[in-house]
């Protein structure tokens, strides 16, 4: 995955809570493959009417709005079902950070082993930050090392786990990360066989045969 740092590129206010997976993705793009680019079905619900005609006041189709890699939204994004698509759509898009108050457990999961940054604020940061964006896409800047976001003149801290930061911060995955104990699990199994050797398979001895 690609490591995120700094984000200084343009950003969209969403200015919605409980944006769940369903509305991310609609559930009958899904059978479609991954090859495809799922960041076409992004919102799709949402920003056509039934038609299937684009909401030309939709913030995604303002001008500029493709180049954005930040969303910013209110509490709750990313609940209801688990489906990883969702995070699909959204990377897929180009978007690399989203900011809100709160985001469904299984959605910010995915998020990180996607190389998505889902980045917590408070309530009323996540105001000041919707309200500095306005209904264009506008300037943001976003320092994961310093876990800062700044819109303009609203510069607001934002949460992240430990673990969950530095898998960002490298561009790593969970074999990565595991990858980066692997002295510790040798020196472990290998004390391990020597305390408890009764537990350790026992292979068959190789079956010998004779050419005579």
């Amino acid at each position: 995955m690609q490591p995120i740092t700094v984000l200084d590129t343009l950003g969209v206010a969403l200015a919605a809570a409980n944006v769940d997976t369903d509305q991310l993705i609609p559930a009958r793009f899904m059978k479609e493959p991954r090859s495809v680019g799922y960041g076409q079905f992004l919102l799709y619900d949402v920003r056509h009417d039934e038609q299937g005609t684009p909401d030309a006041e939709f913030i995604l189709h303002r001008p500029n709005a493709a180049d954005a890699e930040v969303m910013v939204s209110r509490r709750n994004f990313g609940a209801g079902s688990s489906r990883e698509a969702a995070v699909y759509a959204l990377v897929d898009y180009g978007f690399r950070c989203v900011v809100a108050p709160s985001f469904g457990d299984i959605f910010a999961s995915n998020a990180v082993n996607n190389g998505l940054l889902p980045a917590v604020v408070e309530e009323d940061d996540a105001e000041r930050l919707l309200a500095a964006l306005g209904d264009t896409p506008a300037a943001i800047y976003v320092d994961l090392e310093k876990q800062l976001i700044r819109v303009a003149e609203v510069e607001v801290s934002f949460s992240i786990s430990t673990v969950w930061r530095t898998k960002l911060l490298n561009g790593w995955d969970d074999i990565d990360m595991t990858r980066q104990h692997a002295n510790t699990i040798t020196d472990f199994a290998a004390n391990y066989a020597r305390q408890f050797p009764w537990a350790a398979p026992r292979l068959p001895e190789p079956e010998i045969i004779s050419k005579g």
